[in-house]
């Protein structure tokens, strides 16, 4: 698994930051925040996976651009960046060796929390 940072999402979530479309939720929020299965195929029916994958900063450029599994450590409900979610993408991340995924995820949360 080659899972790199997704700079889009990246640029996407420093967007939402600076917009103010965010969430200031606490750690353990994001189980309850989180899409689930049907959201997001609701949202990649009517955004498709370019826009899908804007919210993953997760992305395996070795797996095929039109499926869930080419994107990972998503962020937001499709609507809004979760700080909790940055939260769990940091952690997670640091967790697997994914060190520049994790630096972007507290670099986001810095952001955040000016």
């Amino acid at each position: 698994m080659t899972i790199k940072l997704n700079q889009a999402a990246l640029r996407h979530a420093r967007q939402l930051i600076k917009d103010s479309q965010t969430a200031k939720d606490t750690r353990d929020d994001w189980s309850e925040h989180a899409p689930d299965a049907d959201q997001e195929n609701k949202f990649i029916e009517k955004n498709g996976y370019p826009e899908y994958g804007r919210w993953h900063l997760g992305e395996d450029p070795d797996k095929t651009p039109e499926t869930k599994g080419r994107y990972s450590f998503p962020f937001g409900d499709f609507r809004r960046l979760h700080r909790c979610a940055i939260l769990a993408v940091e952690n997670r991340a640091a967790q697997n060796n994914y060190d520049d995924i994790a630096k972007a995820a507290k670099a986001l949360l810095e952001d955040l929390d000016k």
